[in-house]
């Protein structure tokens, strides 16, 4: 009997065992379900950057106001108005006949004077220059240049499509894997005010055609194909980033642990493509050639780029709150007791002010029914205000979580159990 009792305790044991290896170890099709949610979320971490990319290409081609504004602070930035005025100053000298001034002078006297300005032509030519140099930067630092620095990005709005598809002319085009402007409508405001100044022999420049560099890269030809193709798909890849997101939190099995994991994935892919913009930028400036104002190239590329790592720290942003949510309605012992001090805060307002004379009445016990409805309604009302913004900014979205916010507070504050004491009469 004892040795019958000591193997039915074995096989009780070794029962015992099983059943817990049963609860603790997954079924197959569980694990199938996981590995497949890491995957996609591993495939979200990817996608999240050339999402950004897309998104920002399709944006920056498809909205000429966006560019417009986009660019327009430039016209004041003092790297691209010395830039331009050095550049402009050049041309405009290269065609300035200084012979000319000298068309009045008696042909008795003009040995003499011949003579004298060759022994002077370079404080003569100095001079010009100066004059000339002075003009063109009155021309660039005042609300004119502004003006035109617009008309000329508006009717290039093209430049990026260009840039894209190596295709077309007019005022932005593409040479020798370089993205130039033409600056010719600044050249003809100068000789107006050249001539109007008393440097009439500015009226027989001819017309001039000059370029000045906005993107110059030998990476060009090859970043070509790969932005046109991000240019196609710029509003569906990040569609399907989100969708791929949403599948991976449904196909898990812990889902609230995954919805953290997705969304801190999509932040981080955000950040390491923030951090990429910041290491190319220097890349980009280090091989520029020797001729190109570095001042003036890094204005240009933290211009075109400005909108693009706006949409880096939303998406940053945006990653991080949704993960704190998610982790915050999760089961957990301290997410539990964060909400705990949300309600005793709330709720021991409430019984402050019932104590003051307030009286939720029907209100308090309106919400107190339908309080989980209006939290989510809530909820969605936010992420449509996200959704139908036009282009949000971090500031946006930190507007709309803080009133997401207050709407949750006063909803907790207007929660009155139906079985609440009432005062007495």
């Amino acid at each position: 009997m004892a040795e019958l009792r000591a193997r039915l305790a074995a096989v009780e044991a070794h029962d015992a065992r099983l059943a817990a290896e049963l609860k603790t170890r997954p079924p197959a099709h569980h694990r199938v379900r996981s590995a497949f949610a890491i995957l996609l979320v591993l495939v979200v971490f990817i996608l999240t950057p050339l999402s950004l990319v897309a998104s920002w290409t399709k944006s920056t081609i498809t909205d000429t106001d966006r560019y417009v504004a986009m660019m327009a602070p430039l016209a004041k930035d003092p790297a691209i108005q010395s830039a331009i005025t050095n550049r402009v100053t050049d041309e405009i000298m290269k065609q300035i006949p200084v012979e000319s001034l000298l068309s009045d002078i008696a042909p008795e006297d003009r040995p003499k004077l011949d003579a004298l300005i060759s022994k002077l032509s370079g404080p003569l030519t100095s001079g010009i220059t100066g004059f000339v140099h002075g003009q063109v930067e009155r021309l660039v630092q005042s609300d004119a240049f502004a003006t035109i620095w617009i008309t000329v990005n508006r009717q290039a709005h093209a430049a990026i499509d260009k840039m894209l598809t190596g295709e077309g002319g007019g005022a932005v085009q593409i040479k020798n894997n370089t993205v130039v402007l033409d600056l010719a409508p600044v050249i003809d405001q100068v000789k107006t005010r050249l001539v109007d100044n008393g440097l009439t022999v500015a009226a027989k420049i001819p017309e001039i055609h000059t370029d000045f560099t906005l993107v110059k890269s030998d990476a060009i030809p090859k970043v070509r194909t790969a932005f046109r193709l991000l240019d196609l798909i710029g509003f569906w890849l990040p569609v399907l980033t989100v969708l791929l997101a949403i599948a991976a939190v449904l196909l898990a099995v812990r889902r609230r642990r995954a919805a953290v994991t997705a969304a801190l994935l999509m932040a981080a892919g955000a950040l390491v493509l923030g951090i990429g913009l910041t290491i190319f930028r220097a890349i980009y400036l280090d091989k520029l050639p020797d001729g190109v104002d570095q001042a003036a190239a890094g204005a240009l590329y933290d211009t075109l780029v400005r909108y693009l790592r706006s949409a880096v720290r939303v998406v940053v942003v945006l990653g991080l709150l949704v993960a704190l949510g998610a982790w915050i309605s999760g089961a957990g012992r301290r997410a539990g007791a964060v909400r705990g001090m949300w309600r005793a805060g709330l709720g021991g307002t409430r019984h402050a002010a019932e104590g003051a004379g307030l009286r939720l009445g029907a209100v308090g016990r309106f919400v107190h029914r339908w309080k989980s409805w209006l939290m989510w309604g809530s909820v969605v009302a936010a992420v449509v205000a996200f959704v139908l913004w036009s282009y949000p900014t971090p500031l946006v979205l930190l507007i709309i979580g803080l009133v997401l916010l207050v709407v949750l507070a006063v909803v907790e504050f207007l929660d009155e159990p139906d079985g609440a004491q009432q005062p007495a009469h």
